[in-house]
């Protein structure tokens, strides 16, 4: 029996000056994006301006499926966000609890919810630094936390 050869070599041969270039590339870009995230290099920022009203909330799951929201000073009741309802709010707190959870920071610190002099509202947490700017979701999504505000000035009247 003889053996034939095949008239065509199968093996894909890549030149080593192609494979060295391309693991060049891949290690400039991770280092280039370490050092855009580690010096804030293309970051963007929203200045602040100045605020004007600021609420100090605690939020709190119930067995029912309902969210509480509290006045962080007074412990008063400012809304009940049904199960179902205001889907956003959900959403957005349940990040931020995630965020908390992995700082070792309890449900007992209060968020800021804060509207400020340009019209924007922003939800922030002290604990861990981080700032959601509601606008950001959608004029729907921001008014689900900015009528927080709004109950507020309707307890006061």
């Amino acid at each position: 029996m003889t053996h034939v050869l095949p008239d065509h070599d199968d093996e894909i041969r890549v030149p080593r000056t192609a494979l060295w270039a391309a693991a060049a590339i891949v290690l400039f870009a991770i280092g280039a994006a370490g050092f855009a995230r580690m010096s804030g290099l293309g970051r963007s920022t929203m200045p602040d301006s100045t605020r004007i009203e600021q609420r100090a909330l605690l939020f709190e799951d119930r067995a029912d499926g309902a969210v509480l929201v509290r006045d962080a000073v007074g412990k008063s009741v400012v809304d009940v966000i049904q199960p179902g309802s205001f889907g956003f709010v959900r959403v957005a707190m349940r990040g931020m609890a995630r965020d908390r959870k992995i700082h070792g920071v309890g449900a007992d610190k209060p968020f800021m919810l804060t509207r400020w002099a340009d019209l924007r509202v922003t939800l922030d947490d002290p604990e861990t630094g981080r700032r959601l700017d509601l606008a950001a979701f959608g004029r729907v999504n921001g008014e689900a936390f900015e009528r927080l505000l709004i109950k507020k000035q309707e307890a006061k009247q």
